[in-house]
This record gives structure tokens, C-alpha cells and sequence, in this order.
């Protein structure tokens, strides 16, 4: 498996969002929907990871939209073939050591609360629950975690 920064508008990596919204839109109203699009996924802010098989398809993605204050993550998804396997550690790993290394302090998200995988995955990744931030508000379907930036001395 190889991860790394790619732009997100490929083929094979838009058939990656395309099978996570297609997982997403049924389990929420429109309003509850967070997801961005290929061209913001593709500013200069953004960074986009993208893990590749040994044969080199897209098997997961996931993004970190870095601001001022701190580096919202977006669009993680791995194929469900390839759960369990580590490979959205490894994603989520390059984006946050990218981030870091360019003095991103902390990480935030907003993910559904019928995802019970992906809010165990985040909490063993050290994400810890918080209200809404940015633009967000509160809304029953979301769940808002944080983490610290800095690596645990």
C-alpha cells in the first residue's frame, strides 16, 4: 500500500467520494449533509491524501482543509474491502504530520452519529468530542470532535 498527497479529481479517486456519498445521502436529511466538492478539494489549502493498492487503485482518501486556526478533516473513506487493514490510520496519519509540519495547531471534524465505525476510529485516533465550530451548528444528526495538533510528549 502507498500513500500520498494527490490531487482528488481522478477517476478512480472520484469513484471513491461517489461510493461515500452514495453510502451518506441515505442515512441523512440534505441539511445534515457536509461534504465538499472536487473543486474545494482542489484550493491550495487543502490537502488531499489518497491510499493505493499494491496494483495502485484508490482504495481510501481523505482530506484536511487547513485554516488559520485549525484543520478541519474531510471526505475520509475506505472501501469497505480494505477495512481493517490500517490503510485510513495511514491516511489520516500523512494528513495530520503534513498539516503539523506547517504549524497547524489542531484538527477538527464534524462526521454523522450513525456512523458508529468511522466515531470509533476517530476516538482511538485521539479525537475527543466538542460542540459545533466554524459554520456549523447544532444539529442532532452531527458529531464534532477535536484534537490537539502536538504529538503527546
Amino acid at each position: 500500500m502507498n500513500v500520498s498527497l494527490e490531487p482528488a479529481n481522478q477517476p478512480d479517486v472520484l469513484a471513491l467520494i461517489d461510493e461515500l456519498d452514495a453510502y451518506q445521502k441515505p442515512l441523512y436529511p440534505p441539511a445534515s449533509h457536509h461534504g465538499i466538492d472536487v473543486a474545494a478539494l482542489s484550493q491550495p489549502n487543502v490537502l488531499f491524501a489518497v491510499a493505493r493498492d499494491d496494483g495502485g487503485r484508490a482504495v481510501a482518501c481523505g482530506a484536511l482543509v487547513v485554516g488559520a486556526e485549525y484543520a478541519e478533516l474531510k471526505r475520509m473513506y475506505t472501501a469497505p474491502s480494505q477495512r481493517g487493514r490500517g490503510v485510513a490510520r495511514a491516511v489520516l496519519s500523512l494528513l495530520e504530520d503534513t498539516a503539523r509540519g506547517q504549524g497547524c495547531a489542531m484538527f477538527m471534524l464534524e462526521t454523522g452519529h450513525l456512523q458508529p465505525e468511522a466515531l470509533a476510529f476517530y476516538e482511538r485516533a485521539g479525537y475527543r468530542l466538542r460542540g459545533p465550530f466554524g459554520d456549523y451548528v447544532d444539529d442532532p444528526n452531527s458529531i464534532f470532535m477535536e484534537k490537539p495538533a502536538r504529538r503527546p510528549a
